[in-house]
């Protein structure tokens, strides 16, 4: 076996020593919260008053619905938005094996016969090139796939938390849907019953057919808002079968009141947000891999350096080979500088510092917008909770004066129009309350998400 070296190359060994100089550490989020948001100051507590405390995780469990738990585990298993996310996720993890595996030495082999009769020569080649990566592009390349892989995971954390989120909400509303379609049966009972009775007053002779007529219409009426409340009923049952994966064939049984919620919920710190919430957790990732690029293009502008190295072994059937009847070795080592490439490469660190002046962007954006998500369920919650004791005790008034409607009816004291009228506000009043009191638990799910809070025990 004999070894042929076109050069000597230990000083290329000496720049193997360069692989671990430090790369330049990625900006972190305080300098990156100072470039995104510039003209924002984050306030020591929240603007709308809100309970103090820290922001408890399991927030699914406080609706005390093990059915809605069903629900939301079939959707995680079953939606294709986030199957589709966790796909992206295994994507991004790839990008980290392919990024990675340029710091490793790349090896070929072929292997070449001679002809069908068997003379000629055979011979196999082995290559080995590895390119030192002196000036870190290679790893940044890395560290930025790593940052975009940590990225569409926190992005696919809050993805499963949105779609938690989305099938509580539609859940209420199948729910407010099923109990307006009680409300609406109850109205058409009513009115049968009153127009029974005008009926009776005109057949005695103390009633008018206007009275009856009227009735009549009232009745009709109500039972079209009816069929438009059942055909409201099955769509919110179709979008909710949509969500947890089922064929939407309107079947889904609705629970038949709205679950108890908590007078308020801990809302930590907004401080706090920047560093629990998925999406500006992933958002913040974005900004790294963008600076991470920006180095690795920087980088790109400089020379490479590798070394390389080939065997060969050489045999035939035909020739008598001298000295090749062994394995044979070369190793050198190269170093390519860009001299000119038509202003590619600096045109190339322009687009990454774009690319991570939008990123910076989308941060500043995306941390605005929580913000403003937390602040709207904080000031909707308390709006709600305020208007449900309101319409509460407006339902208790309305269902009196129907009463004492009605009674002056029977006895001849009033009219008909009276008695229709003082229903009307109290049915209106009910449905009110009922959409004030779903859209409350609605408004409970938003401050959850907003907030960063996970819907599950852990």
């Amino acid at each position: 076996m004999g070894m042929r070296i076109g050069r000597p190359f230990f000083p290329l060994l000496v720049l193997v020593g360069a692989q671990g100089c430090a790369l330049a550490p990625e900006p972190g989020r305080d300098v990156i919260a100072s470039k995104a948001l510039p003209n924002t100051r984050i306030p020591a507590s929240w603007s709308t008053p809100a309970a103090t405390g820290a922001v408890a995780s399991g927030w699914l469990t406080q609706f005390d619905d093990p059915h809605l738990q069903a629900l939301v585990a079939d959707a995680l298993k079953f939606n294709h938005d986030l199957r589709e996310a966790a796909a992206r996720v295994e994507r991004a993890a790839a990008y980290i094996r392919i990024a990675g595996g340029e710091l490793y030495p790349a090896v070929t082999a072929v292997d070449r016969r001679g002809d069908e009769s068997g003379a000629g020569i055979d011979a196999v080649f082995l290559r080995a090139a590895w390119e030192i990566d002196v000036w870190g592009r290679i790893r940044y390349g890395v560290r930025g796939a790593r940052d975009q892989h940590a990225a569409t995971q926190e992005e696919y954390v809050f993805a499963r938390s949105s779609l938690a989120a989305l099938v509580v909400k539609s859940w209420f509303l199948v729910t407010e849907a099923t109990l307006q379609k009680q409300l609406i049966t109850d109205i058409v009972s009513s009115s049968s019953a009153l127009v029974q009775f005008s009926e009776e007053r005109a057949r005695i002779g103390i009633g008018s057919d206007f009275d009856v007529s009227s009735a009549r219409v009232t009745l009709e009426t109500y039972r079209d808002s009816l069929q438009q409340v059942e055909l409201s009923r099955q769509q919110a049952v179709r979008a909710l079968e949509l969500l947890v994966g089922r064929y939407p064939s309107a079947e889904l049984e609705a629970a038949q009141s709205l679950p108890a919620v908590a007078d308020n919920v801990p809302a930590g710190l907004p401080s706090e947000l920047l560093e629990r919430r998925p999406d500006i957790i992933a958002a913040q990732r974005r900004v790294d891999a963008a600076f991470n690029l920006v180095q690795e293009a920087r980088a790109a502008r400089l020379p490479s350096i590798s070394i390389s190295g080939t065997g060969s072994h050489l045999s035939s059937d035909l020739f008598v080979l001298q000295d090749r009847d062994d394995v044979e070795w070369s190793a050198g080592g190269t170093i390519l500088a860009p001299l000119f490439r038509g202003g590619a490469l600096q045109a190339q660190v322009k687009v990454r510092n774009a690319e991570q002046d939008a990123a910076i962007s989308a941060y500043g954006d995306t941390v605005l917008n929580a913000f403003s998500e937390v602040e709207d369920a904080l000031s909707s919650e308390r709006a709600m909770q305020e208007r449900e004791l309101i319409l509460t005790a407006a339902a208790l008034e309305a269902e009196r004066a129907v009463g004492f409607a009605q009674t002056r009816y029977r006895v001849g004291s009033g009219d008909l129009r009276a008695v229709q009228q003082q229903q009307l506000a109290y049915h209106s009043t009910r449905m009110s309350l009922l959409r004030v009191q779903s859209e409350r638990r609605i408004q409970r799910v938003n401050l959850h998400l907003a907030l960063g809070g996970g819907f599950a025990p852990g």
